[in-house]
C-alpha cells in the first residue's frame, strides 16, 4: 500500500525571493503555504518556500505568469517493522514466522513549477529513490513515482483575510512496483498504481504567526494483469481503494533570516483487496497514519533559503522518523 500518500500527494514546491523589510514575516507565510500544498504521496516532510505576498494591487501567492522555478530536496526516512508470515488452510495455521525488518529510504527530488497565469501554477516532481533493507540486505536504486500537480487560487490575496488555494495531482507508477517484483529478493520504489487526487488549503496571517490547514482526497486506480508469485498463489489484481488526508499547523518568523513551522498530518487509507489467480481474495485492513513535522527555514544568502525538517511518526503505520533538506536551484535560464 502506498504510504505517501499516504504519499499522495507527492510534494509540490516553489521558491521565492522576498524583497523589502517585510521579508521576515513573509518567510513564515511562504513555509505555511507550502505545507498546505503537501501531497499525500510524498512521506515527507519538507517543502520549498513559495514566491508570495509581493507589494502589488492584485496579488496572488503562486508563480507569476510566465515564471519558472526549479527546486531540489533530499529526504531520509527510517521504518522498522515486524513481518508476520502465515498461511491458513481449512482453519489451521500451516506456517507462522515473525521477521523483523528495518528499511532506510533516501529520496532525491527535483521539482519544477511554471506559472500559466498569476493564479494558476502547474508543476512536476521527479524522485530518485535509494532503499536499503538491513535485515534482508536488499537494496534498490531507481526512479520513484513521478507526479504532476496543478494549483489554482480563485481569489487574489488580501492582507488580513483568509487565503484559499485549490490543488489537484496525478501520480504515475513509474517507480518499481511492489506487485511486480520478487518480494523475497527485491525492494520497490513506487506504489504500483496510478493515483488522482485534489483538495483545498487555507491560511491566514496573524502577525507574526501564520496558521494553516488543508484537506485532500485521493483515489487509487486498481493495478491489473499482475503475475506476482506470493507463496503458493499468483497475484493478479490489486485494488488499493481511496485515501483521505488532513493537516494543520503554524509558522512563526523568529527573525529576518530564521523562520520555524510545525504541522501535523493525519491520513486514512482504505483497505486494499488482493485477488489471486485461483479466485481467492485477501484484504489488507485500512490504516490511519499520523505524522508530526518541524521545519526550519534559514536564509543563507540574498537569493537562497534552505529549509531543513524533522518528521516523527505518531502511529504504527507511519515511518519512525524522517530528515529532510530542500533549496532552490537558480539557473539564469529560469529567471524572469
Amino acid at each position: 500500500m502506498n504510504r505517501w500518500f499516504v504519499r499522495g500527494f507527492i510534494l509540490v514546491s516553489t521558491a521565492g525571493l522576498l524583497p523589502g523589510m517585510a521579508l521576515a514575516q513573509e518567510g513564515s507565510v511562504d513555509q505555511a503555504r507550502e505545507a498546505l500544498a503537501k501531497q499525500e504521496g510524498d512521506e515527507d516532510a519538507s517543502q520549498q518556500l513559495e514566491e508570495v505576498f509581493q507589494a502589488a494591487e492584485k496579488n496572488y501567492s503562486l508563480q507569476k505568469k510566465g515564471s519558472h522555478s526549479l527546486n531540489y530536496s533530499f529526504d531520509y526516512s527510517y521504518t522498522a517493522d515486524q513481518r508476520l508470515d502465515l498461511a491458513i488452510t481449512n482453519g489451521s495455521v500451516r506456517n507462522l514466522d515473525v521477521v523483523p525488518s528495518a528499511t532506510h529510504s533516501f529520496t532525491n527530488s527535483f521539482s519544477y513549477d511554471y506559472g500559466l497565469l498569476d493564479n494558476l501554477t502547474v508543476g512536476t516532481r521527479i524522485p530518485l529513490v535509494v532503499k536499503y533493507d538491513t535485515q534482508d540486505e536488499l537494496n534498490v536504486y531507481d526512479f520513484g513515482d513521478i507526479s504532476f500537480t496543478g494549483r489554482w487560487q480563485p481569489f487574489a490575496y488580501v492582507p488580513g483575510k483568509m487565503s484559499t488555494t485549490l490543488f489537484g495531482t496525478l501520480s504515475t507508477k513509474t517507480g518499481v512496483s511492489p506487485y511486480e517484483i520478487d518480494i523475497n529478493e527485491q525492494l520497490s520504489t513506487g506504489s504500483g498504481y496510478y493515483s488522482i487526487g485534489g483538495g483545498a488549503s487555507l491560511s491566514k496571517v496573524l502577525d507574526p504567526v501564520v496558521v494553516f490547514g488543508s484537506v485532500s482526497a485521493t483515489y487509487n486506480l486498481p493495478a491489473e494483469d499482475l503475475q506476482q508469485v506470493r507463496g503458493a498463489r499468483l497475484l493478479t489484481e490489486v485494488d488499493p481503494g481511496f485515501g483521505l488526508s488532513g493537516s494543520a499547523g503554524f509558522a512563526y518568523s523568529l527573525s529576518y533570516d530564521i523562520s520555524l513551522s510545525i504541522s501535523a498530518q493525519l491520513s486514512y487509507s482504505d483497505e486494499t483487496i488482493l485477488t489471486f489467480s485461483n479466485g481467492d481474495q485477501a484484504v489488507a485492513q485500512d490504516q490511519m497514519t499520523g505524522f508530526l513535522s518541524m521545519s526550519l527555514g534559514t536564509r543563507v544568502s540574498d537569493t537562497t533559503i534552505v529549509n531543513t525538517s524533522l518528521g516523527i511518526g505518531l502511529t504504527e503505520d507511519a515511518p519512525d522518523f524522517s530528515l529532510g533538506v530542500s533549496l532552490p536551484i537558480n539557473f539564469s535560464g529560469l529567471k524572469e
